[in-house]
């Protein structure tokens, strides 16, 4: 780019001759540049630098190859004016003063490092100059030393073959001497206790003694050493049968005896049975410790008791054996194999025994920490004897007493639910006892869902503590995934959420059964608590199992959608019982006051029968009941008369037709077939229909039920004129305050109608009263 600035000469032009020496110069100097840019590595980066698109042999890029200051200067002069050539030569003379600056650093600091460079080969010379000398004078003692040993070495060639043959000489002398004392020493070893030196001195001579005892010399001194072994080997079995000794004393002597040459099957069979005694001392121990006369320990301290005294002896036992008899293959192994299955199968015996006896207790901390010390105590003995199965068995125990204890916890969810009903029971009745108003419903329904909701967070609380982490068996296939999905989730909370659904479907049993003593607000109750679960306790609950309990297991689970399906069927059938329930209730009054009145003797109706009165105040009641917990459902629209829809349905000409034909004596047949042509051309009522979760809808049902046991009494009596004025006043009555219950006010009219015209029809003497004095009734009662 300096080069570029600065541009040709004022003599030169486009017509001079390249071939001078003006012109090899910038051409030396690219070629240098570029070998340069080679060298580093710079051609690459320029390529790269390069605006996509540009062409490399472009003479006007300046940071080309070919870039010729000439071309570049006349393309400026043609393409820029005044400005931008003054702004590029501003632009250029501050780049090639930024290039000049690091061209001086790049100098300063190349010159720092050759100074710093020329300074450590100087001193690198020295080093070695002296290092030089150094070895030279170490050569130079090397050759004297050689020297010198050379001369010591023939000089006491002789001497050191004399000395080697005395040294040999002694070392057999001593070898003899050790023989010889040999008899003597063992005496001396097997008098003092000193067994094992006394092994090991025989194991020192026995080769010799066996190889020369064909001189009579040696053929003594074995004589004698047998002797001495075989009772040395006496006194070790001895020592062995009495058991008085630990298990590493016991070992020693069996080692020692092996060492002896005495059969190692007979020995191995005498160890376990040692062995044995002394691992069935501690399972009697374990045993007395459940014995009912004494308190047994909590279960970490017998696990604990377990875990030190006979898993820690039977980990001894098999290490010893193992050292010991390792010579006899698997046949050994089986034995030892065979031996650890029968003792620890009466170990885990005992264990399950004493879980057995937490079966009972809520609180899960402490079972957990027992069967994590019990399984992690057997890690040990289940590798030394992997064939015994120990480990998979003490997996098995744990798994089982897991699968135990999400049941314990399934039958506490459900005795609670069961608790949670029983107080519900007895608020509901306390206040009727005590004559004072007790909790409302929603209270009460507020209570019981907070209760059962504690309840399973409190089971979830107690069942994670068996997939803690800290925790040794919670890494186990089972615990990471069958104990989580089919355990936890499906067998414990689905479980419960059906065994609540089926519980409360159990009240709705026929009367007579005990369904029929179940307080009709306790259906109510239950009835919207499964309901509550279905829009969204249901889900909550298997959300916060799931995420305690991640689910690895692949097997198929209950869906969400399912469950909600059945607490809205629960939901729906208790709902259901309570509209039966309560409109039985209301129909059985009206029955007794229907069937226990002479209706062809009554007196002219004064006032609305108390039974009418009975019902509205019932009716009334239930309404404030159910609106405590459902809400209040659509109506159709509603009249402005409403209140004496029914007067004027009595009083129309279509009652009046209903009525006029049966004063003449030609008449019945024709009053019948009217009656049951109109019948033909009403709406049909379903009295049993489905009920919806709405306050209209339930009060709706228990209505047309009540209504319709009226009605179906009413045909079984005969009226007389009065009877039949008192049912038109009862039945206006009725109207006056049933309609505003119901969804349509339609179904009351229809219903009343059918009540006032079916008396009409089994009265001798249909005469209305008027409806003038049947609503003055009716204001006054």
């Amino acid at each position: 780019m300096a080069a570029g600035a600065a541009g040709p000469g004022p003599g030169s032009g486009p017509g001079d001759s390249p071939e001078g020496p003006e012109a090899e110069a910038p051409e030396r100097r690219r070629k240098a540049h570029g070998m340069l840019k080679l060298y580093y590595g710079l051609s690459e980066g320029e390529t790269a630098g390069r605006p996509p698109g540009s062409d490399p042999l472009d003479p006007t890029d300046l940071n080309g190859a070919h870039f010729d200051p000439e071309v570049y200067l006349d393309k400026l002069r043609r393409e820029c004016p005044l400005a931008q050539l003054m702004d590029s030569e501003t632009d250029m003379v501050r780049q090639i003063r930024a290039l000049d600056s690091d061209m001086q650093t790049l100098v300063y600091e190349n010159y720092n490092k050759f100074i710093s460079a020329t300074d450590t080969i100087r001193k690198m010379k020295n080093d070695f100059r002296k290092m030089e000398d150094e070895m030279d004078r170490l050569a130079t003692n090397m050759a004297v030393i050689t020297d010198f040993s050379a001369r010591i070495s023939a000089t006491l060639q002789d001497r050191h073959e004399r000395i080697t043959k005395l040294a040999g000489v002694h070392a057999l002398l001593r070898k003899l001497q050790f023989l010889f004392e040999l008899p003597s020493c063992l005496t001396k070893c097997v008098e003092l206790g000193a067994y094992g030196q006394a092994v090991r001195y025989q194991g020192r001579a026995r080769a010799v003694l066996q190889q020369y005892q064909h001189l009579p010399s040696f053929r003594a001194i074995q004589d004698d050493c047998q002797v001495i072994t075989a009772r040395l080997a006496q006194q070790l079995r001895q020592r062995f049968r009495e058991g008085g000794s630990g298990a590493p004393e016991q070992a020693e002597c069996v080692e020692l005896l092996l060492a002896l040459g005495e059969p190692a099957e007979e020995l191995c069979a005498e160890f376990l049975e040692h062995a044995r005694g002394r691992l069935e001392a501690e399972l009697r121990s374990l045993e007395a410790e459940l014995g009912p006369s004494p308190p047994a320990p909590d279960v970490l301290e017998f696990t604990d008791h377990g875990g030190s005294g006979f898993v820690g002896g039977l980990c001894q036992v098999a290490s010893a054996y193992q050292e010991l008899f390792a010579a006899q293959g698997p046949a050994g192994a089986e034995k030892l194999a065979a031996f650890a299955r029968e003792l620890g199968g009466r170990y885990f015996a005992l264990v399950e025994r004493r879980l057995a006896q937490e079966q009972g207790s809520g609180d899960n901390s402490l079972l957990v920490r027992a069967l994590d010390r019990f399984h992690r105590r057997l890690r040990a003995p289940g590798a030394l004897l992997a064939a015994a199965g120990l480990a998979e068995a003490a997996t098995e125990i744990v798994e089982r007493v897991a699968r135990e204890r999400l049941g314990h916890h399934l039958q506490g969810l459900r005795a609670a639910f069961l608790g949670c009903l029983t107080d519900v029971r007895q608020a509901l009745a306390a206040p009727r006892l005590a004559g004072k108003e007790g909790p409302g419903l929603a209270e009460l329904l507020a209570n019981v869902a907070s209760s059962i909701l504690s309840h399973i967070k409190a089971s979830l609380a107690a069942v994670h503590l068996f997939t803690a982490k800290e925790v040794s068996f919670s890494n186990k296939p089972y615990f990471r995934g069958e104990f989580c999905s089919q355990g936890v989730r499906e067998g414990l909370i689905v479980g419960f959420i059906r065994s609540m659904c089926q519980t409360a479907q159990s009240f709705c049993d026929s009367p007579g059964e005990k369904g029929g003593a179940t307080p009709p607000a306790l259906l109510l109750l239950l009835s919207r608590l499964c309901l509550d679960y279905e829009t969204a306790t249901i889900s909550y609950i298997l959300t916060l199992t799931d995420e305690q309990f991640l689910v690895q297991d692949q097997s198929p689970v209950t869906p969400v959608s399912a469950l909600c399906a059945e607490a809205r069927e629960t939901a729906r059938r208790l709902l259901t019982h309570y509209v039966k329930v309560q409109g039985l209730v209301i129909s059985q009054m009206l029955r007794k006051s229907v069937e226990t009145r002479d209706w062809l003797s009554t007196l002219e109706p004064r006032n609305v029968r108390a039974v009418m009165k009975r019902v509205v105040e019932d009716t009334t009641a239930i309404d404030v009941q159910v609106g405590l917990l459902y809400e209040e459902g659509v109506r159709k629209a509603q009249s402005s008369d409403s209140s004496k829809r029914t007067f004027s349905v009595y009083s129309s000409s279509r009652q009046q037709g209903r009525y006029a034909p049966s004063y003449t004596p030609s008449a019945p047949m024709d009053t019948n077939l009217l009656s049951n042509i109109q019948k033909l051309f009403s709406e049909r009522i379903d009295v049993f229909s489905p009920v919806e979760f709405n306050k209209v809808s339930v009060l709706t049902g228990i209505i047309k039920i009540s209504l319709k046991t009226l009605l179906e009494c009413v045909r079984l009596r005969t009226f007389g004129r009065f009877g039949l004025q008192q049912v038109q006043v009862d039945c206006h009555f009725l109207q006056l305050y049933l309609w505003r219950f119901v969804a349509d006010e339609e179904l009351v009219h229809l219903l009343l109608d059918e009540v006032v015209a079916s008396a009409a029809l089994r009265c001798p003497d249909p005469v209305p009263m008027e409806p003038s004095v049947v609503e003055v009734i009716c204001e006054r009662g």
